[in-house]
């Protein structure tokens, strides 16, 4: 009975979009844009939730907005560039790579790049500290060696 019920979860408990009938555009073209920009905004309460899929008021807000902008006449961009100046731009899912993110984008590939050069530093040092593998005793270590041997 478990087994079915945890089944059932799985297959019908996908949630469904948010959007509600009342915001659905009637031009199919303007609809369709409106969900393709929808899908790149962050919910801001919801979080890592694009506000298609989102149930928040605010995201019903951003969803409304899109559309209202997209029905005056604003082209994707300038849609997209108007919720971004008015909400920041930590309501793009996707985040722009000028500015201060750069930091963000190139961090990753440029501590990759420091870490194996530190290796290959370490490694090249390692190397040639030893090149035989063995170190040779001195006559003193030597001599000792031989008495505890003996005993």
């Amino acid at each position: 009975m478990i087994r079915v019920l945890c089944l059932a979860l799985v297959l019908f408990g996908t949630p469904a979009f948010a959007v509600q009938p009342d915001e659905i555009l009637s031009d199919p073209a303007l609809e369709q844009r409106a969900r393709e920009i929808s899908k790149g905004l962050r919910c801001l309460v919801c979080r890592n939730e694009n506000i298609d899929d989102s149930n928040a008021e605010l995201a019903r807000d951003l969803r409304l907005l899109v559309r209202e902008r997209l029905v005056a006449g604003d082209s994707d961009a300038e849609t997209i560039d108007f919720i971004v100046e008015r909400y920041g731009e930590y309501v793009l899912l996707n985040p722009r790579a000028a500015g201060s993110n750069l930091i963000l984008y190139w961090a990753g590939p440029g501590m990759l790049v420091f870490a194996l050069l530190a290796a290959g530093f370490y490694l090249r040092t390692r190397s040639r500290a030893n090149p035989d593998g063995e170190t040779k005793l001195s006559e003193q270590e030597a001599k000792r060696l031989a008495e505890i041997m003996r005993e």
